[in-house]
């Protein structure tokens, strides 16, 4: 099946694009690393008025894979999945201001705590936000947040729908993150050049570059297709997640040296696909649900 974006949905789109590309979306999220979350709370400001937040509870799950795709496509910092996907299913209401939520198991930490106006364990209130906790992304502050035994780890059927968007904006956020690693790429061996000649011209790369392609195009009816409710979003989660990281993996073997190190803008990415690979559900949890889902 294929599908086709609407007129609205395509606008919506290109509203959220333009507004991305002229923010500096770069020095956010590496002032947000810093501790400095004075820009990225500005551009979630700007973000708000567009609608993204209320995109759980006032539109369908299409536009809100098209607002989390943008976020990952221009590494935006913050809670948003914990904002504007889980929160408002699971209060049965929009989140006024930046929220967010520890979920354990599969998401034991609260993302971004210190600089939440609101943090839940569950759809219960908290205000025991302990430790910072490490990530490979830096950009990804997570935070020890105190009563999990209040967590009906699944229990009722809106906690699993607001669980399920979750997953799901997770799963375009890693899609628009594997397209920017694939852009990138595909800018970059087309102007490094070694013997002589781009090395975008080596069909090595050119296959490797094509591989990635493939598992981006195959992803991308999964994602679109289980906001449709079509497809079950724990296989939009693992495909979206496979073919990022085949992107993060490829994208920092044809920028060499230079891809590994902290200052280059690809970091930023690679590391982020790394960290939502294994967010709201490992790849191992999402296939085995799979698996129970298809042979009961």
């Amino acid at each position: 099946m294929k599908f086709v974006l609407d007129a609205d949905q395509r606008d919506f789109a290109a509203s959220l694009d333009s507004l991305l590309s002229s923010s500096d979306t770069v020095a956010v999220a590496r002032a947000w690393a810093d501790g400095d979350s004075a820009p990225g709370l500005k551009l979630w400001s700007r973000l708000a008025e567009q609608g993204v937040l209320s995109l759980a509870t006032d539109a369908t799950p299409t536009e809100l894979c098209i607002a989390f795709e943008a976020l990952g496509r221009y590494a935006v910092p913050g809670p948003w999945v914990e904002s504007a996907a889980y929160l408002p299913i699971a209060l049965g209401r929009e989140v006024e201001g930046v929220a967010t939520v520890a979920v354990p198991p599969h998401v034991p930490y609260a993302l971004d705590a210190d600089v939440a106006d609101e943090v839940y364990v569950g759809s219960t209130p908290t205000t025991e936000v302990g430790a910072l906790v490490g990530s490979v992304d830096r950009t990804r502050r997570l935070f020890r947040v105190g009563g999990f035994e209040t967590v009906p780890s699944g229990t009722s059927s809106t906690t699993d729908e607001a669980f399920d968007l979750a997953v799901l904006a997770v799963s375009a956020q890693l899609l628009g993150a594997g397209e920017r690693v694939l852009a990138d790429s595909v800018t970059y061996v087309k102007q490094r050049k070694q013997f002589g000649r781009e090395i975008g011209s080596y069909q090595a790369i050119k296959h490797a570059l094509a591989d990635v392609r493939i598992a981006l195009d195959f992803a991308r009816p999964l994602v679109f297709g289980a906001a449709l409710g079509e497809v079950p979003t724990s296989a939009a989660k693992v495909a979206a997640a496979d073919a990022a990281y085949l992107a993060s993996r490829t994208g920092l073997q044809v920028h060499g040296a230079i891809g590994y190190t902290e200052e280059f803008d690809l970091s930023i990415w690679i590391t982020k696909i790394r960290a939502l690979v294994g967010a709201w559900g490992t790849p191992a949890y999402h296939r085995a649900r799979l698996l129970e889902a298809l042979v009961g």
